[in-house]
């Protein structure tokens, strides 16, 4: 039944063959990658304006040169990651960068980071998405967080059905989104040309302002960055291109910074322009839409584009983020299941992950965008700072033809990033002070696991190991619950394998009880020996560890091995399995880590 519905909802496996097929076209690439971006555009302004209406409807003229300053960041962002694609055409962004040219720790604090900004990117990007859903019907407030946690397992199945699968579906409302937010600034722009926008809704620029402060205008641009989030995720998933994977890539990034700027511009010279004031029950694009159209089918049609794209945005976290994490996983750095393609040839571990850590961080902020924002941004502008300066090392210490120019590109691009993320540590630090502690807490945890796996591998590997001891024997022990099929099943696998000693051996609770099993023990099979061992406190497990104890030190001192033996019916139907004691599990549990001891399950099926 499980297999059938996850057949139903994911799909047939796929041949390991059919890998190439997986790959992306640019076309497809930029919907699936930069879903992230792009939509972004719906809550960005937003996030200005949330910053200066703490001034007054009079600050609002400051968006624009804020969204200019904005703009610039962008550019010098695109044109460093598009060297970034070039130098590093199999992928792994800012983690490979850093650690490259910055050192181990310098690269897995931004991979670390990014990890977390990708958990972010799905969280922030469905809770957006639910509240433009919210704002066009008001009645679904209370059922936020609901409606986001379903839509995270929606996306997360439909990336479970694969990559290709997955961006034939999103290029749809991606560049849906494109068009309709076009549509919109195109018209909007028209009405203010012909005069239908009276200009007295807003200040005009270079209106004073009093008590405006250079620190509340650091924090609006701070805050409206965060719609540049999602530009380094090109960077990340190159292995995902088809050939020429990293001209199609750069390609795509040109195109995702182009279409950014033209839609962030138009959304916030048209939120100024109309004088729109942040509420907290719409969005900034909802009133626009809504000034612009008014409340009739069109209206509801941005807005329903518009939460779809919010919503199907959480996708580059789910492109970027597996894909990340096969690249830490390589490394030793985080778990090998990470490495490990599904059926349908996706990084499934990760997809799940990925989707768990998410819906546990929209219940945790209860689906509020603007509380998980300033986690989002810092969490892309540490990275974004960590590679351009790492390429700055890079064309420094290599000086390739033109390293100049490049070298240029890259100090800008490290210099604002590095302003950027210094704004939001100052201006926001109530907010984002968690980051200080979770992401050095992050890369002690790779140190660890990386420790493991050095550890683990001085120990298997033949050349350092300690020579194994020669084994001159055997002795077997096997928990008996009663004379049964199961039991005699395991004495006769026993015998076959003709060890040089079989124990069985019954816990019993009662005095009584034990003398009775004896005697039909020496009934049925007197030829092998029987240890009854009396619990007073009902416990099984401890009587026979240190039964097990006994014998494994006496069969040490002739080199020989214990291999207890365990007696396991398997019924028929999965479900029975509750209806029965497990103690064969718990006793495999506690033997399984006692060092030297061998431990096997010998299984009888049931018919009924």
């Amino acid at each position: 039944m499980l297999s059938f519905i996850k057949r139903v909802l994911i799909g047939q496996p796929l041949k390991s063959t059919a890998l190439g097929e997986q790959k992306l076209n640019k076309t497809k690439a930029l919907a699936i990658l930069s879903s992230d971006a792009l939509s972004s555009v719906a809550y960005g302004p937003e996030q200005i304006l949330l910053v200066l209406v703490t001034i007054g409807a009079a600050a609002f003229w400051y968006s624009v040169p804020i969204g200019v300053g904005i703009l610039i960041l962008l550019l010098a962002l695109v044109l460093s990651y598009r060297q970034v694609i070039y130098a590093y055409p199999h992928g792994g962004g800012a983690y490979v960068v850093s650690k490259e040219n910055l050192g181990v720790n310098a690269g897995l604090l931004a991979g670390g980071a990014l990890l977390v900004d990708y958990i972010l990117t799905v969280a922030v990007s469905i809770s957006a998405g639910t509240d433009a859903i919210t704002s066009a019907f008001p009645s679904l407030h209370p059922y936020n967080v609901l409606i986001a946690c379903g839509l995270v397992v929606l996306i997360t199945i439909l990336n479970l059905r694969g990559l290709t699968e997955s961006a034939s579906i999103l290029a749809y409302p991606v560049y849906l989104f494109v068009l309709a937010m076009f549509i919109l600034i195109v018209v909007g722009l028209y009405q203010i040309a012909v005069g239908h926008v009276p200009p007295h809704l807003h200040e005009p620029l270079g209106t004073p302002v009093s008590g405006l402060t250079l620190f509340l205008l650091l924090k609006a641009f701070a805050s409206g960055s965060s719609a540049l989030t999602g530009v380094e995720a090109i960077s990340n998933a190159i292995p995902n291109f088809k050939d020429p994977a990293p001209k199609n890539a750069a390609k795509t990034l040109a195109a995702m910074g182009l279409l950014l700027a033209l839609l962030f511009s138009g959304i916030v010279w048209l939120a100024y322009y109309y004088g729109i004031s942040p509420k907290a029950e719409e969005t900034v694009v909802s009133q626009i839409a809504s000034a612009t159209f008014g409340r009739n089918l069109l209206y509801y049609v941005i807005q329903g584009i518009t939460a779809m794209i919010l919503v199907l945005a959480a996708n580059t976290g789910y492109s970027a983020f597996p894909q990340l994490a096969v690249n830490l996983a390589k490394d030793k750095y985080i778990a090998r299941m990470f490495t490990v393609r599904g059926d349908r040839l996706g990084y499934s571990n990760g997809i799940l992950f990925l989707a768990v850590a998410s819906i546990l961080l929209i219940i945790v902020f209860k689906g509020r965008t603007e509380h998980l924002i300033p986690l989002y941004a810092v969490g892309v502008f540490i990275p974004f700072t960590l590679a351009q300066t790492g390429m700055l090392v890079k064309w420094f210490r290599e000086r390739p033809p033109g390293w100049g120019i490049k070298l240029t590109i890259n100090a800008v691009g490290a210099l604002i990033s590095f302003t950027v993320m210094m704004i939001f540590f100052i201006t926001k630090f109530p907010q984002v002070w968690p980051a200080l502690i979770f992401l050095p807490g992050i890369v002690f945890f790779f140190h660890k696991i990386n420790k493991h796996y050095m550890d683990v591998g001085d120990q298997l590997r033949i050349t350092t190991c300690e020579p194994s001891v020669p084994v001159e024997g055997n002795v077997m022990v096997i928990p008996v619950a009663g004379i049964t099929h199961v039991v005699e099943n395991t004495l006769n696998y026993a015998k076959s394998l003709h060890p040089e000693q079989i124990i069985a051996v019954y816990v019993a609770f009662e005095k009584e009880a034990e003398k009775q099993f004896e005697e039909r023990w020496n009934q049925w099979h007197p030829e092998i020996r029987l240890v009854t061992l009396f619990s007073q406190y009902r416990s099984i497990i401890q009587p026979l560890t240190k039964f097990v104890d006994t014998v494994e030190h006496k069969a040490m001192e002739s080199n020989y091995k214990v291999t207890v033996l365990i007696p396991q019916f398997i019924p028929k139907k999965r479900w029975h399995n509750a209806l029965h004691n497990q103690s064969s599990f718990l006793i495999r549990a506690f033997l399984l880590y006692r060092r030297d001891l061998i431990v096997t399950t010998v299984p009888y099926h049931l018919k009924k």
